[in-house]
């Protein structure tokens, strides 16, 4: 019966991603057209500015959501509430100290901030009077991913997906009743702030309704937990930063080279081509756990076994993603002048149709990011990760040095590129580390920290 519940769940939540992806899209649909509608290019520009401030500083999270996640579902498996308050009640202590030093460094460096981005006049004066809010908002996102991941972590991660989701159709709303009502660019702000607001309300409800855990005790801070809380979220950091930095990267070339203005056709393209690509890319997160329970035991058998599954997985790929991408591509400007009406501008379309190869080739590289995740070489997905980041910066810092500027074109070709080295990167690795375990008969075996790993070129075990 227990085994048969956990399946049904696990089912509930891997669905409840496909889900949200088609909500977060149609969201994303309407809010493009209105914002420009009512904001034009410039303006919403200024708060694309905006928004990457407030990715950098979210990076101040360190990962400890994602530990949050982990070891709350640990201590779910136990029974052990105390230690789910200790755990949550130590990581909000933590974010608040980070989220503090992100809103002090946003106040100490706001000139510095306006100037990276080349901005003047209006604009400059606009960003100058929503950073510090911008800061502020900053520590309450952090808090407020710490409880949505406790909800995941208590195993209804499908909740914690639909309250997001439903949080971004808050932020839409809200934001677009404020434009039409005569507001101007800090409407988005207030909608993010309510819709936050909102997440952080319904999923602590949720949380009650599950695990009755009481947050607000002193006594729940543990020096103990703090620590392996730091240790978790520290190696997600990693891969977060580098991961995180090359869009802003881009951003801020295309603000100081061709202007601000050219951000929302840059962001359009970019966001509209990785919801497309999140379509089928979030049915294949069901291939990790899979491949983690097979690889337990790394017998040929096994090896076979994840062949397969790999093997589908791509012809997945090619089964759906082909035909999609191949009719976005050939109607691009149809559909983009028909979604945007009097706010679509020529360059779009073939900015979109780079973006669209770009991702169709990460596409491909999803199989053998989580085949590599599910058998314990978390590293290589972290090397791939330096390889797009590297590649999208080397053509850009490249076409500067040889003719002093960069257009948009060589940004989103830029992004295009690193995304098809890191697919590269990625199956090379998965062929690899299959040869090498098919090759020297060894198996996988459980490590002291209970995780799985193959045996790596050199005899390590990678965990």
């Amino acid at each position: 019966m227990i085994k048969k519940l956990f399946s049904s769940q696990l089912r509930i939540n891997m669905a409840s991603g496909v889900v949200v992806t088609v909500i977060n899209a149609v969201a994303m649909m309407a809010a493009f057209p209105i914002y420009l509608h009512f904001l034009g290019y410039e303006k919403y520009g200024v708060w694309l500015v905006l928004a990457t401030v407030l990715s950098f500083a979210r990076l101040g999270n360190l990962g400890i959501d994602q530990a949050v996640m982990k070891l709350v579902a640990e201590e779910h498996g136990r029974g052990d509430i105390e230690g789910i308050q200790r755990y949550v009640t130590t990581a909000l202590a933590l974010l608040c100290l980070s989220g503090g030093l992100i809103l002090i460094a946003v106040l100490v460096f706001k000139t510095q901030i306006i100037g990276a981005f080349k901005l003047t006049g209006e604009n400059a004066k606009m960003v100058s009077w929503l950073l510090p809010y911008i800061g502020c908002l900053s520590i309450y996102v952090f808090l407020v991913q710490a409880l949505n991941a406790t909800l995941s972590g208590l195993g209804r991660m499908d909740l914690a997906n639909y309250i997001q989701s439903v949080g971004r159709i808050v932020a839409v709303t809200v934001a677009t009743i404020l434009l039409y009502t005569g507001h101007d660019i800090e409407s988005l702000l207030i909608g993010s702030t309510v819709s936050y607001l909102f997440i952080n309300v319904v999923s602590l409800i949720c949380i009650w309704r599950i695990a009755r855990i009481r947050l607000l005790r002193i006594n729940n801070l543990d020096t103990q937990r703090c620590k392996r809380l730091l240790r978790f979220g520290g190696a997600v950091f990693g891969g977060s930063l580098i991961s995180m930095l090359f869009s802003p990267f881009n951003k801020l070339m295309l603000s100081r080279y061709t202007g601000v203005s050219s951000i929302p056709v840059y962001e359009i393209a970019y966001r509209g081509s990785m919801q497309i690509r999140g379509l089928v890319a979030s049915g294949l997160r069901a291939l990790m756990p899979e491949i983690s329970r097979i690889s337990g035991n790394m017998t040929r058998n096994a090896i076979d076994r994840i062949s397969q599954i790999y093997r589908r997985a791509m012809k997945l790929i090619f089964l759906f993603g082909i035909p999609m991408y191949g009719v976005l591509i050939i109607f691009a400007p149809l559909l983009l002048r028909v979604w945007l009406g009097d706010r679509f501008v020529e360059a779009l379309p073939s900015v979109f149709r780079i973006m669209l190869i770009g991702t169709f080739l990460s596409l491909l590289g999803v199989p053998a990011y989580y085949t590599l995740m599910g058998v314990g070489q978390v590293r290589r997905n972290l090397e791939s990760h330096i390889v797009q980041s590297t590649s999208n910066v080397t053509i850009v810092l490249t076409s500067i040095l040889l003719v002093s500027t960069v257009s948009l074109t060589t940004i989103v070709f830029s992004v295009s590129v690193g995304m098809g080295a890191s697919t590269a990167f990625l199956i090379w690795r998965k062929q690899q580390a299959f040869k090498h375990v098919s090759r020297e008969g060894l198996a996988a075996g459980v490590g002291s920290d209970g995780t799985n790993g193959l045996i790596c070129e050199h005899g390590r075990r990678e965990c």
